[in-house]
């Protein structure tokens, strides 16, 4: 009788704690996907692809995320023959280590990113940063994350002549990421970064929706603002991008 009694209690116990919730994965990563082909009278081809990953530990906070723009045009020619030609290939990469202070969501951070960009303003776009971040913010379905300290920068941004001029120093970075719970199948998020230098001061924005298609699946709506303060004569300070991607969570 006391045999069976143990493996009775055991997956009693199993029972109970899934009932109760599993221990939070150390890992959460998401792929994004959006992909525009068109044939005929007009031809284009544009692919966008991002992967978000977070890591947690007991101290550390790590967030990764990685993402690719490539986009391929038809073009006219003045003989009136047409061709393919790209007119957007961007790569953007960023890591940060958040270690976990005595009082919930605040930290200190360390926070790099690359930008590597053929039509841009700028070529290319390194940023480096540390400072303390915290939440401002903790409602039942929303809340504000915020973060700000100093960093360096190194550039390469392309003059009119498309010639490329090394720019560096010193900044102040700051940022906000607000999400709202919607419901139990959508989420609006907004994010914003400022990182602002004597030579250029550069802000991202993203504005996203994201609805849930399946346990696995989602279809996210949003639009990225990305605007630099200094550029070259016949550069435009601002690139807009709006996508419709699918998502699928690890």
């Amino acid at each position: 009788m006391m045999s069976m009694q143990k493996p009775l209690l055991l997956a009693l116990s199993l029972a109970a704690a899934s009932a109760y919730g599993e221990t939070p994965k150390p890992w959460a990563v998401s792929t994004e996907l959006g992909v525009i082909a068109t044939s005929g009278n007009t031809e284009t081809t544009s692919i966008q692809a991002k992967i978000d990953a977070k890591q947690t530990t007991e101290r550390w906070h790590n967030h990764y995320v990685l993402t690719a723009l490539f986009k391929e045009d038809q073009v006219t020619q003045e003989d009136g023959s047409k061709i393919k030609e790209k007119t957007a290939e961007k790569y953007f990469g960023s890591a940060k280590a958040a270690y976990q202070l005595q009082r919930e969501h605040s930290n200190l951070f360390l926070y790099g990113a690359h930008t590597d960009d053929q039509f841009g303003a700028y070529r290319r776009y390194s940023t480096v940063a540390l400072g303390y971040g915290d939440r401002l913010f903790d409602g039942e379905t929303m809340h504000l994350d915020v973060e700000i300290g100093p960093g360096y920068f190194r550039a390469e941004k392309v003059l009119a002549d498309e010639s490329l001029e090394k720019e560096t120093g010193v900044l102040l970075r700051g940022a906000a990421a607000y999400l709202w719970k919607i419901s139990e199948a959508a989420e609006f998020t907004q994010t914003l970064s400022v990182e602002s230098a004597e030579e250029n001061t550069r802000t991202v924005a993203e504005t996203a929706l994201t609805t849930r298609i399946n346990s696995a699946l989602q279809l996210k709506v949003g639009v990225n603002l990305s605007n630099d303060s200094d550029v070259a004569p016949g550069k435009e300070k601002t690139d807009t991008m709006s996508y419709v991607n699918l998502v699928y969570q690890f």
